[in-house]
């Protein structure tokens, strides 16, 4: 279903000549072909699920918001802008993201399902939310505040 709101965009995309909403929805296209290789030499013959795309998508939004400190420290707001700009496209086709509050509600809810008492069992807790919430949680936060609640 995401790999064809994507392609969908994209056509739409080229149609109405919008150009940087064009080049980033063809860097996602290339990005889910080239896991789909990946994943059919390991013997994933349909390609990457929906929770991986999500996945890559919030990596390809923390590489632009990276992009976006060191441009602006380097004094290029062009560049800046053009990486805003890319973000708004790659948002598109992420689900609802929950608030901060949101998350430690889910946190907490979680650890008390797995009965996690101890740092032992962050693996645990990460696996399940990342389970549960593909690309509708910050999990470099989601790791602060799971070590924080079992440490």
């Amino acid at each position: 279903m995401l790999r064809e709101q994507i392609s969908a965009a994209l056509k739409t995309s080229i149609k109405s000549k919008e150009a940087c909403a064009t080049a980033t929805l063809r860097l996602i296209s290339a990005a889910i072909k080239d896991r789909d290789i990946a994943a059919r030499s390991k013997g994933q013959m349909e390609g990457i699920e929906e929770a991986e795309i999500l996945e890559m998508l919030q990596k390809m939004i923390k590489q632009r918001e990276e992009s976006i400190a060191a441009f602006d420290k380097g004094g290029r707001p062009d560049l800046v802008e053009k990486e805003r700009a890319e973000i708004e496209v790659i948002r598109r086709f992420l689900p609802q993201g929950l608030s901060e509050a949101e998350s430690q509600n889910v946190i907490d809810e979680t650890i008390a399902e797995l009965e996690a008492a101890s740092i032992k069992d962050m693996g645990r807790v990460m696996a399940l939310l990342k389970e549960r919430y593909p690309g509708r949680m910050d999990f470099s936060l989601v790791s602060r505040l799971v070590k924080e609640r079992l440490a």
